[in-house]
């Protein structure tokens, strides 16, 4: 038997060092320090040169014949939109998402399609028994003859049923449960998790068949386990959204054969997730427009236009401690920066007050489109008077109150107009630079800066 050493592993960020730590000298993360016991390795004089292998062949690049990557679809458009459309043949997937947000449910359902249009499907389980998924799909009505399910969690057997049925593609839920024999570290631990993916991985892009791998996320919301998980794999896939809400968004975090800024959106009803019809006019409420603190804006994730009801309300603080600053689906660093403008630049004091800010339906937006409509809808708050609701908001704010341009404005102002919209508040730079005579039906207004987007709505 080999001689084996003992290495303590950050399961964090995958730091080793021969001796315990409390604080990870890279990530600066406490008590992640794991013990395990790693084989040594062989000395260099024995090691074969990487060169002198077999099968290690150069080739030409103009002697590699395209082959256009033909993709496997999954059966749902929003998923095929969020792959940049559908799973490509030998490409690694890591889908990740916060617990019950319905990652499996998901998995089960793209798989069953494929199992019942295409040819074999294999699920893999290291959560679930054989009965769970058999109750589970017998609640999403999924009964295809060519889905096979496999409650396992060991590495080398899952290896050995992926290569004996060869499926058209091969699901693991989830990888932080699978382990090697040969390791002696704990299911989940950063080698076992590294291992186990990288022998999946070699399997799938030997024999040309997409995989994908269920990955859990810790409470800050990264995927866990090492980082370098991410890099090994082609696709990387979070399901997004609230828990208590029905909405999830399912979006590409990295992606080799596609863009990264697709989303796909999908409800959670009784029988499973349903891609949602009309996203563009999913999260406005009814009530819109008859209180104060609510405002229209359009985000523009990929090739698709959202409209979002950005709400939010002010009110004086308690007085012991600072004010509290709460964003649910913004950024809460642009929220101070963009309230620092408010206050700064226009006059609005907002030092003493509490000030909350929410995205209807649960969806998180990074852009900065929407940073005209949080302005004003914190303003109308703050005054009390309600803003009209036929306009919708777009533009950014800088930090001398300046609204910017910002890209794709055709496409949001015709999302706009298609839903009943007649004005539209936006940047004069880019007001400037689409024809007016193609809007008739919607009144565009161009602003130069936040004070002029307040006095219009008499928010001074």
């Amino acid at each position: 038997m080999g001689k084996s050493r003992v290495r303590y592993v950050c399961q964090s960020c995958g730091q080793d060092q021969s001796k315990w730590f409390g604080r990870c000298p890279a990530c600066g993360e406490w008590n992640t320090a794991v013990e395990e016991f790693q084989p040594v390795a062989a000395s260099r004089s024995r090691a074969r040169p990487e060169s002198s292998r077999p099968g290690a062949t150069l080739t030409r690049l103009s002697e590699i014949a395209p082959d256009g990557l033909p993709r496997l679809s999954t059966g749902y458009p929003e998923v095929n939109r969020t792959l940049g459309g559908g799973l490509v043949p030998g490409s690694v997937t890591l889908l990740g998402g916060e617990p019950g947000i319905g990652k499996s449910t998901l998995l089960l359902q793209v798989l069953a399609h494929i199992a019942q249009h295409s040819g074999a499907a294999l699920y893999i389980s290291g959560e679930e028994s054989l009965a769970q998924l058999k109750l589970r799909a017998e609640r999403l009505g999924l009964d295809p003859s060519e889905l096979y399910l496999l409650a396992e969690t060991q590495a080398e057997a899952m290896l050995g049923q992926m290569l004996h049925l060869r499926p058209f593609v091969v699901a693991v839920d989830s990888i932080q449960s699978a382990y090697r024999e040969d390791l002696s570290s704990a299911p989940g631990t950063v080698s076992q998790v590294r291992e186990c993916a990288a022998l999946l991985l070699r399997a799938a892009k030997e024999e040309n068949i997409p995989l994908v791998l269920v990955g859990h996320v810790t409470k800050e919301g990264f995927l866990a386990g090492p980082r370098v998980l991410e890099h090994m794999v082609d696709t990387v896939l979070q399901f997004e959204g609230d828990r208590h809400g029905s909405f999830r968004l399912l979006r590409a975090v990295k992606n080799r054969f596609g863009s990264t800024s697709e989303i796909g959106l999908f409800e959670m009803q009784e029988r499973g997730l349903h891609e949602v019809a009309n996203p563009a006019a999913t999260f406005l409420s009814r009530n819109y427009g008859r209180a104060p603190g609510s405002a229209i804006s359009v985000s523009l994730e990929g090739t698709r236009p959202l409209l979002l009801e950005v709400q939010a309300l002010t009110c004086p603080g308690s007085g012991f401690g600072p004010p509290r600053r709460n964003a649910s689906g913004v950024d809460p660093q642009r929220l101070a920066m963009l309230l620092a403008v408010l206050e700064k630049r226009n006059g609005i004091p907002l030092g003493s007050q509490d000030v909350y800010v929410n995205l209807v339906g649960g969806v998180r937006v990074s852009e900065t489109a929407i940073d005209l409509g949080i302005c004003l809808a914190i303003a109308s708050s703050y005054r009390g008077k309600p803003l009209d609701p036929h306009t919708v908001f777009i533009g950014e704010v800088g930090l001398s109150g300046e609204i910017r341009s910002v890209r794709g404005l055709e496409r949001r102002l015709a999302e706009a107009r298609n839903l009943g919209f007649t004005r539209s508040l936006l940047p004069e730079a880019s007001l400037r630079e689409i024809r007016k005579s193609e809007w008739n039906s919607l009144e565009l207004i161009g602003l130069r800066n936040l004070h002029e987007s307040l006095q219009f709505f008499s928010l001074r």
